[in-house]
């Protein structure tokens, strides 16, 4: 078995060996994976943090020993916390970070950290001030920063960054956390859930006070919920029907 390590800012992770093909989502600095199959350009991946897979291009990754890849495991993630920040290596050159990079890989890809701020996996943070970090992102599909972010990218970089892994996909995240039964019951930082006319959950936003939702739609933005779902304030309409909410201890 192969591994490897994102040591760049961001990589796109792409549905198929192609680089005009889907985005489905990006390996931030520091995120560690299986390499699953080798191709003469790509290769395919699967993450560690919430085994999602896709391919990578060759030379937007280092590979990893097997003992490096647990070793590297097994430290404590410490992440970056403002938009964008940066390591440097041994001669000075930058490498920029975006907003949840792992600065606990620096040390192994030779990298000095120079002034960023880090925060353990317990960050003191709440999950509803971590959400406005994002505010007014722009929506991209399969991103996971504040330069460019997906529904669900955003409920999980958010977690992520208070000590708690999601899976990936809206769909997947729904499956797990403790239901609840309406609105009263939730609390601010609570997820709510949002299908189609098929019952596919397709949508995810993070509750704050007073019912409100922040949300990535077109782009992080916040809106009124209720119990029918979200109410978008700028089209005066309901644009996204509620199926229910999730509380994550």
């Amino acid at each position: 078995m192969k591994y490897g390590i994102c040591h760049l800012s961001i990589v796109p992770l792409r549905l198929e060996q192609s680089h005009q093909s889907e985005l489905v989502s990006q390996l931030l600095y520091g995120e560690l994976f299986t390499i699953l199959e080798s191709r003469k350009k790509w290769v395919k991946i699967r993450s560690a943090i919430d085994r999602y897979e896709g391919w990578v291009a060759i030379g937007q990754f280092k590979v990893l020993k097997a003992e490096e890849f647990q070793e590297l495991s097994a430290l404590p993630a410490r992440y970056n916390t403002h938009y964008i920040d940066h390591v440097e290596d041994a001669r000075g050159v930058l490498f920029p970070l975006p907003l949840g990079a792992n600065l606990a890989m620096a040390s192994f890809l030779n990298h000095q950290e120079v002034g960023a701020e880090k925060v353990s996996e317990s960050s003191p943070k709440s999950l509803v001030s971590i959400a406005y970090m994002y505010l007014n992102s722009p929506y991209l599909w399969g991103g996971k920063t504040p330069f460019g972010i997906d529904c669900s990218g955003f409920s999980q970089m958010v977690y992520r960054l208070k000590g708690i892994d999601l899976p990936r996909d809206a769909y997947q995240q729904a499956e797990v956390g403790h239901t609840l039964s309406f609105i009263e019951e939730a609390q601010p930082g609570d997820l709510a859930f949002f299908d189609d006319s098929e019952g596919k959950i397709i949508h995810v936003g993070i509750l704050l006070e007073n019912n409100y939702i922040i949300h990535a739609f077109g782009q992080v933005r916040i809106d009124r919920i209720d119990q029918t779902g979200i109410f978008n304030q700028s089209l005066m309409q309901h644009t996204h029907r509620l199926r229910f909410l999730k509380h994550y201890a």
